[in-house]
């Protein structure tokens, strides 16, 4: 029912007594594959990286509006939920018009919503422009630069991934002291202005998103079918087989076909022909909204069958069971950064944690922590899932004995634990891929992401709910 990633980036031969020969294609691992981890990199920044440091707007929101804490956080709130819960939906833009295309409109999006809410005349207006609009955005851009990634590697997928989701831990330093500088130059909606016109690249990070083209044997050193080749080169080539008497044939047919269209170029240009011209132009419009509709309707029902139909992935136990893992996930990494600040306050370390912040730890080691787990996990003798189940094990570890550490010493080692495990965020698309193949990876990360931002959004208020710290 399932593809397995083992057949990832291999074509099968058109002969059917070829059929059990597999083809590598050349930019799997390798190529243009280190240019999908860039793009994807890019991506992690303009989009993680901005959502992690909308602190500084809603800072700014909050002495323009006037309004509550509550009230002004959940523009950013809505913002993140949005750019994960509206996964599956993007997986039918992928479906119909490809990861390219998805990403250049949702990098235009992303980009209005900025520009839109400079115009903000309250918190509300900010609701559907950048929670909404922006987030949306977000959402068409952030899907397809994890799927990308998947479909180009095969043996350093873990490390692929790891690296272009390192992203989000620069893009969180950048965009943080960017935002700083431009509303501090500029005020909030100079800045948010200037922030769409940056999020533009993303237009440029969804151009470099190449589809992998089908290389079939026969092709030439450019990768050209030789069957493919222009009538007129095929012509030639046949003509130098059959030697002088078949050049010069060919060469009395060429001015005779020259002798023909000089004909018709002298000729006059009579209704008739306007007529014809004006059928052509109808015919090929015509044409084209056939295709289009063709394309649109082919996507859909990939995409329906994908979640209702026969072959849905609802029907693989494993991936269901990992969905309602994915519900809790994010609310681990999230917790410790809601109820640190409690701790510090509790334990009067506000002076050791204002040289060096406990938070900082955890995104520097984050940083490195998953590039370490996707070199680990990419190793022939280790099992990625081996390496998955024990860096979420020991997150949950050490969220659990994070409360009991009562010195800066022992939080600051605890919160290294938690950064270094947490990498293992990097591995969720492989994981996925695992499960389902690489022809579901879109609709089935879709679903992940989705769970994960439900948990983003209910997951900082049951914390705080269920906090025994006061």
């Amino acid at each position: 029912m399932y593809t397995s990633h083992e057949d990832i980036g291999y074509d099968f031969e058109d002969d059917p007594k070829d059929k059990k020969t597999l083809k590598p294609h050349p930019d799997i691992d390798g190529g243009w594959a280190w240019m999908m981890v860039l793009s994807s990199f890019f991506v992690h920044i303009l989009i993680m990286g901005s959502q992690m440091a909308l602190g500084i707007l809603n800072v700014e929101w909050l002495e323009e509006f006037h309004q509550s804490r509550g009230l002004t956080a959940w523009v950013s709130s809505l913002s993140m939920g949005i750019t994960l819960i509206v996964g599956p939906f993007i997986g039918l833009f992928i479906n119909t018009c490809g990861c390219r295309r998805t990403a250049i409109i949702g990098g235009l999006v992303n980009s209005l919503g900025w520009v839109l809410s400079a115009y903000a005349a309250n918190v509300h207006y900010l609701f559907i422009t950048f929670g909404v609009t922006a987030g949306f955005g977000s959402g068409m851009a952030y899907l397809p630069a994890v799927v990308m990634v998947g479909r180009y590697f095969q043996k350093r997928r873990a490390l692929a991934q790891g690296l272009s989701t390192t992203g989000t831990g620069f893009g969180t330093f950048l965009m943080t002291v960017l935002l700083k500088y431009l509303c501090a130059e500029y005020g909030w909606r100079n800045a948010m202005f200037i922030q769409g016109a940056v999020s533009l690249n993303l237009c440029v990070c969804g151009a470099l998103m190449r589809p992998l083209a089908p290389q079939k044997e026969g092709q030439d050193a450019v990768g050209r079918d030789p069957q493919a080749l222009p009538a007129h080169a095929a012509t030639a080539e046949c003509a130098k087989s059959r030697g002088p008497r078949g050049r010069a044939a060919e060469t009395e047919d060429t001015r005779a076909r020259e002798e023909e269209a000089v004909g018709d170029l002298a000729a006059p240009a009579g209704p008739e022909k306007a007529g014809r011209a004006k059928d052509m132009c109808a015919f090929r419009l015509l044409k084209t909204v056939s295709q289009l509709t063709l394309r649109v309707r082919k996507g859909f029902w990939d995409w329906y069958a994908g979640y209702f139909g026969a072959a849905s992935l609802f029907t693989n136990r494993m991936f269901v069971a990992f969905i309602f893992w994915a519900l809790f996930a994010y609310s681990s990494f999230v917790i410790p950064f809601i109820h640190l600040p409690e701790i510090v306050n509790l334990y009067n370390l506000s002076e050791q944690n204002d040289v060096f912040p406990l938070t900082s730890i955890i995104a520097i080691v984050h940083i490195f922590g998953k590039v370490i787990l996707g070199i680990v996990a990419d190793l022939p003798c280790i099992s990625v899932w081996n390496v998955f189940l024990m860096a979420n094990f020991t997150l949950v570890l050490s969220i659990f004995i994070l409360p009991l550490m009562h010195t800066y010493a022992s939080l600051a080692v605890v919160c290294a634990l938690i950064g270094f495990s947490s990498g293992y965020f990097s591995l969720m698309p492989v994981v996925t891929e695992d499960l389902v193949g690489i022809e579901h990876l879109a609709n089935a990360y879709g679903i992940i992401i989705c769970a994960n931002g439900i948990s983003a959004l209910l997951g900082p208020p049951f914390a705080g709910h269920t906090s025994g710290l006061e």
